[in-house]
């Protein structure tokens, strides 16, 4: 094989890669577009609950916000 035609397969091989990529990344946009990603709701319950013993415990505290702290494994 010629030193010219192993060029050419090899840019010929990323410009085919480049594209399918390119494909992949439109796709996965379109996903992300499609389904967003939900917030995490907390129940009301649970908002009841908390707002009741920090009030309790700490002589009518009030609870601004809960957020979720996610544990590293």
């Amino acid at each position: 094989m010629e030193p010219t035609g192993i060029v050419m397969m090899c840019s010929v091989a990323l410009v085919a890669v480049f594209g399918l990529l390119s494909f992949l990344a439109v796709v996965m946009e379109g996903i992300t577009v499609l389904f967003p990603e939900r917030a995490p709701t907390v129940e009301p319950e649970i908002v009841a609950a908390l707002s009741s013993a920090v009030a309790t415990l700490f002589g009518g505290a009030e609870i601004t916000r809960i957020e979720r702290i996610e544990e590293e494994r």
